[in-house]
């Protein structure tokens, strides 16, 4: 039977950010997780091209985006939002940095809700709620959550100081709001983009390259450790989940 999957992305947590921030939720997690403190992500290590390499399993080389501006792609890949609605799935989409609004191509979204991570105070926790209001009334197949304050921290003030660990606690208070306001039966992954160093990102040193993975639902061991994983294994994973095949182009491997 098909499981119903909610993707949470922290832009910019590091997992040993999210480990020293002191939010007790985080050890949790692993607890119930099968998870990977050493996922690799793709070069360049920057908020665009790893999404669509998130999205699209494969490599930038391969889809094209190397900066953080999108242009459309030379040989197009379908994404995994494409992918689900070619199987009749469900998708939402919830998100506070406006260029990753072509994650996936026009109509592949049921609902798509934007809130403006440069105008407005406590995004992540008003992208949640609307994320979990969307979850409790119209039981969705699958919901992508972005919460990008962590990110924003880390460039203004650094990676692994008080202010960038202090919002990594409160994205994780964020995750855990929303399990507790969601169906039992959604199979929950928790991950980055990319990590951070002094108030950047983008090289290939382990700080940037290395992010956190974590999935829990009846699917999965608790308290698991596993190795050698890609960020392009995410979007293969959601697919077999939902029981819809992965697109013929992806390279990750289903977890």
């Amino acid at each position: 039977m098909a499981e119903k999957v909610v993707l949470i992305l922290v832009d910019g947590m590091r997992p040993d950010g999210m480990m020293q921030c002191g939010n007790d939720y985080a050890k949790e997690i692993l607890r119930k997780s099968t998870y990977s403190l050493k996922t690799q992500t793709v070069m360049p290590s920057v908020t665009l091209p790893c999404h669509m390499s998130l999205f699209h399993s494969v490599g930038p080389e391969r889809h094209g985006i190397l900066t953080n501006t999108y242009t459309p792609q030379v040989r197009p890949i379908d994404g995994l939002f494409d992918q689900l609605h070619k199987y009749d799935k469900k998708n939402g989409f919830f998100y506070t940095w406006e260029e990753l609004r072509d994650l996936g191509r026009p109509g592949s979204i049921d609902t798509a809700v934007f809130h403006n991570l440069h105008t407005r105070s406590g995004v992540d926790k008003s992208i949640t709620k609307e994320a979990i209001d969307y979850i409790q009334t119209q039981n969705p197949d699958f919901v992508f959550l972005y919460l990008g304050e962590t990110d924003e921290v880390g460039h203004v003030h650094g990676w692994m100081g008080p202010e960038y660990l202090n919002c990594v606690s409160g994205a994780l208070d964020c995750v855990k709001t929303l399990e507790e306001n969601i169906p039992s039966d959604y199979t929950i992954i928790l991950t980055a983009d990319h990590g951070g160093h002094g108030r950047c990102h983008g090289t290939d040193l382990p700080e940037d390259m290395t992010t956190p993975l974590c999935i829990w639902g009846p699917k999965f061991e608790a308290d698991k450790e596993v190795e050698g994983l890609s960020i392009k294994d995410i979007a293969p994973t959601v697919a077999a989940l939902l029981e819809v095949p992965s697109a013929k182009e992806w390279e990750g491997r289903v977890l």
